[in-house]
């Protein structure tokens, strides 16, 4: 078991031609994922990297089964890559792209209301279920099989998460980058709530940053649920200057609540193991599941 992918996933690539979704798309087939095609308008009934191309989603469901995508189109054209990948029923929609206009992610958010489409990003880096499945341009080689799962607002940090679990000897189920622009698909109390029901996963890493109210409204929701799992938290952004974004877009302290500090007080009131440091993460999750 895993969350969200698996070996059996089929995995189609948007924007398949493309510089970014060729390089990625070659290092996810030499993972073991399943990838089955790919779309790039005008190229339909092409191949590349020995795969299908097709001119729609749509055209590349019927033809492959296919059940997650992967976006790597252009800010301007992403959203509607988007929509068109939940028109066809993929279920999981994973964007790598940054820099999408603010009110085409408000129309995404609206349009998915009601259909099962899950949506991870967009400015993400992806998910990955350690030696089964990549959607994502994170480095494979990091994420060694284990039983804690991640999810995290920073693609860096989810590198780093993974690493400093394999050096204290445990492993990781699956990594979520959920991404850190304002409107995004998956929140971390979602990330979290699937985590949670994963049997296959005893203990999760919860990584966020300055900005926003995801972090808190995850932590009480953990706490409203009794602690079921045990959570290592971190918080980015512990000496950023009040009002400064820092490399996010949704990184902005627009309150008190806003900051490191407000962010890691509420984490350690609902009883989550909050780290200082990233480099802490993987020592405290070892002490904390030998407990």
């Amino acid at each position: 078991m895993s969350i969200l992918i698996n070996k059996n996933s089929k995995v189609i690539v948007q924007g398949f031609t493309g510089t970014e979704g060729s390089f990625h798309a070659s290092q996810m087939i030499e993972y073991g994922t399943q990838l089955v095609g790919g779309v790039t308008p005008g190229k339909g009934g092409t191949k590349h990297l020995d795969r299908p191309v097709f001119n729609t989603v749509s055209d590349a469901v019927k033809t492959t089964g296919a059940d997650v995508s992967i976006i790597f189109v252009p800010p301007a054209f992403a959203a509607d890559a988007i929509m068109e990948a939940a028109e066809a029923g993929i279920a999981l929609v994973v964007c790598i792209t940054e820099g999408i206009p603010v009110q085409d992610m408000v129309r995404v958010k609206n349009y998915l209301l009601g259909k099962n489409t899950r949506l991870i990003g967009p400015n993400c880096p992806g998910v990955i279920t350690a030696n089964e499945c990549k959607v994502g341009i994170m480095p494979g080689f990091v994420f060694v099989k284990g039983r804690v799962g991640i999810v995290s607002k920073s693609g860096t940090l989810t590198y780093e998460a993974a690493d400093q679990v394999a050096k204290a000897g445990l492993g990781i189920s699956t990594a979520v980058g959920i991404g850190g622009d304002p409107i995004i698909g998956t929140t971390t109390k979602e990330a979290i709530e699937l985590f949670m029901q994963d049997p296959d996963t005893d203990a999760i890493v919860m990584i966020g940053e300055i900005g926003g109210g995801m972090e808190a409204e995850a932590a009480h929701w953990i706490k409203s649920n009794g602690n079921k799992k045990p959570v290592v938290g971190f918080i980015a952004g512990q000496t950023a200057p009040p009002g400064r974004r820092m490399g996010h877009a949704g990184a902005i302290v627009g309150g008190a609540d806003d900051t490191a500090a407000a962010k890691m007080k509420i984490m350690s009131d609902c009883g989550i193991h909050v780290v200082s440091s990233p480099a802490d993460i993987g020592k405290k999750m070892a002490e904390v599941l030998k407990k």
